[in-house]
């Protein structure tokens, strides 16, 4: 695919795995993790650890607690207590995830998946459908996040204006907004979140709760925002 369909601007579409791809396993155990010890779970929680580097999250889970753990320490115990909580809500993919990717392939879109986790991951949940996305299909950005200029700059080489974020997390919004990046909002229904409410705080424009909300109007319509330099409200 050499370009994209009559598209002013975007290129190319990077889809968040967890949370947006895949279900959300991270906010409901973030969520029990912390009230469990009986440490208040806030917006400010929230933005302090989600979509950190692994090493950054664990510190600041140690932090919010206070109980004199190292922040390895924290994160190795709320990576046991995920596996738990896995046994009994597996991860699965989400509705409309083929369909979605096949709709970005006719229109001539390049995808490509990102995450904090490793590739092992993405491998293990959607590489029945590696054919789908375009290489290098997924992206760890653990060691970047929240990646977003590295993804459009040095996996796509293109200009931030021709690349398409999707994503459950506000801090990732704020970023996408920092830099002229388009952006739609998936945030987690799990009803403890702060995202939905942080993602209208930083300007998000465009919220889904199904990826079928995805469609080619709503693709044209960013692309004439981007075009335009008018992606946010506020």
């Amino acid at each position: 695919m050499s370009h994209a369909h009559g598209f002013a601007r975007l290129r190319s579409v990077a889809l968040n795995i967890d949370g947006v791809l895949l279900n959300d396993t991270f906010s409901p155990v973030i969520h029990r993790y912390i009230t469990s010890r009986g440490r208040a779970y806030t917006a400010d929680v929230e933005r302090a650890i989600f979509s950190q580097p692994q090493k950054v999250a664990g510190e600041r889970m140690a932090e919010v607690l206070g109980s004199g753990l190292s922040g390895p320490q924290a994160l190795a115990e709320y990576f046991r207590e995920r596996e738990e909580y896995l046994r009994q809500h597996p991860v699965t993919v989400m509705p409309g995830v083929v369909e979605l990717l096949t709709r970005l392939r006719a229109l001539g879109l390049r995808t490509v998946c990102y995450g904090g986790l490793a590739k092992d991951h993405f491998d293990r949940f959607l590489g029945a459908h590696t054919a789908l996305f375009d290489g290098p299909g997924y992206v760890c950005t653990d060691a970047i996040r929240p990646g977003l200029h590295e993804i459009t700059t040095e996996v796509f080489s293109l200009r931030h204006d021709q690349v398409l974020f999707v994503d459950d997390v506000a801090r990732v919004a704020e970023a996408a907004r920092g830099h002229g990046i388009p952006f739609i909002g998936f945030p987690t229904t799990f009803e403890h979140s702060f995202q939905g409410h942080l993602m209208k705080e930083a300007g998000v424009r465009h919220t889904i709760r199904s990826l079928d909300e995805i469609d080619e109007e709503l693709l044209r319509t960013l692309d004439a925002e981007s075009a335009a330099g008018a992606l946010w409200e506020g």
